[in-house]
């Protein structure tokens, strides 16, 4: 009877060994990196289909600063962010993160100024953390002493933002859940006078550098918005963009490099202050930009604009109705490693990320031993196979 029991036993396990094999996802590799999605919610919403297995890392968006404390605006995003938590049953190595603050989100100078604002606001991101069951925070203030979007700043800010990642880094390490600690940071050098960056990167895990929108929609000229290669100013000699530059140095008496942004660039001037590489999490664009008015020379490349075309655009629409269309001719910029779209029919001129530059980026992260690769924004990503995250994961997961 014994040894009957201990082969059912031996059969059970089989069975369930064998099932849990053929159940597991085909891309169910583990990336040597981070893989991190930030994650607005979309109108259909269905955690269940998110394609989890692909990420390390998913990033709530957003909740803010009200009353002096991390709270949601709206409270179904409470019990959307459950059913995503829901979602490490199928998937538990993932990391169910939250994000404070996001573009024009105010009160962090405010909050920050003073011991008793931020024990305040420590304390609350303590018990949301607990009541959902978190595996860490990002905080996203868009910028500590800098007025962006008419958010509130005082120089005080850079000092204060160090006490404000040590104060949530000593109480998030009271929790029994292992959390990680990260900060959205910008992908431009002036960001870096306003935080103590040494001081700060001794608390957290990882920095997520927004190596997107380094070209906003109002700029008067066209350009890659989200570029991993190291452009130089001299690359863009010959082009209104290089006139515009000099211009506007010669106006200030100032001869610092205003030449385009790019990863390359801000992961090498993070590396010169003394930031470990497997702290940097260097970003991507799930979504383009587009300007109207475009001339034909350099196939629109650094030219002038007579505006947006359309703010924002998802990588999907993108997909879908410009790369699709025959009128959009894609050219790919080496110096940039970056693609673009130009139409010369109605001159307009797209920025973006597609599959190719987003392997790219994870493939020089690798290379570069960073901390991994992050986006903006999984909701805006196609639904098709061949999706950028698909590629991304890729890239982050080759031997």
């Amino acid at each position: 009877m014994k040894h009957l029991r201990s082969a059912i036993l031996l059969l059970l396990y089989g069975l369930i060994t064998a099932f849990a094999v053929l159940t597991k996802h085909p891309d169910a590799k583990e990336p040597s990196m981070a893989v991190m999605a930030y994650y607005v919610p979309e109108k259909d919403y269905k955690p269940e289909e998110l394609p989890l297995h692909q990420l390390t890392h998913i990033i709530f968006s957003f909740t803010h600063i009200i009353d002096g404390k991390m709270q949601f605006r709206n409270e179904e995003d409470g019990k959307k962010l459950e059913q995503l938590v829901e979602q490490r049953k199928n998937h538990p190595n993932l990391k169910v993160m939250i994000a404070c603050g996001g573009w024009g989100a105010d009160g962090f100078s405010d909050m920050s100024h003073t011991a008793e604002n931020r024990q305040q606001f420590v304390e609350s991101v303590v018990e949301f953390n607990q009541k959902y069951q978190l595996d860490g925070l990002d905080i996203d203030w868009e910028y500590p002493a800098i007025p962006a979007a008419g958010t509130g700043a005082r120089p005080e800010d850079k000092e204060n933002f160090t006490l404000l990642m040590k104060e949530l880094r000593e109480a998030l390490d009271t929790l029994e859940r292992k959390q990680t600690l990260t900060f959205a940071s910008a992908g431009w050098k002036p960001y870096y006078d306003n935080i103590e960056l040494e001081k700060v990167m001794g608390y957290v895990d990882y920095m997520n550098i927004m190596t997107y929108d380094q070209v906003g929609g109002n700029s008067p000229y066209t350009g890659h918005h989200t570029p991993l290669g190291y452009i130089k100013e001299q690359d863009l000699e010959g082009t209104p963009a290089a006139e515009f530059i000099a211009n506007w140095k010669k106006e200030r008496g100032d001869d610092r490099d205003y030449g385009p942004r790019s990863a390359e660039k801000i992961v090498e001037y993070c590396l010169e202050q003394g930031v470990k590489p497997e702290q940097m999490v260097i970003g991507s664009a799930f979504y383009g930009r587009a300007w109207k008015g475009v001339p034909l020379e350099n196939n629109g490349l650094y030219q002038s604009n007579s505006g947006p075309y359309i703010g924002w655009a998802a990588y999907y629409n993108i997909r879908s109705e410009f790369e699709k269309n025959p009128d959009y001719k894609r050219y790919w910029d080496s110096i940039a490693k970056a693609p673009y779209l130009y139409n010369a029919k109605d001159s307009i001129f797209i920025s973006y990320d597609d599959t190719v530059s987003v392997r790219m980026k994870s493939e020089y992260a690798l290379k570069k031993k960073l901390g991994g690769i992050m986006f903006w924004q999984l909701g805006n990503d196609t639904k098709e196979k061949n999706s950028l995250l698909k590629s991304m994961f890729d890239g982050a997961t080759q031997n």
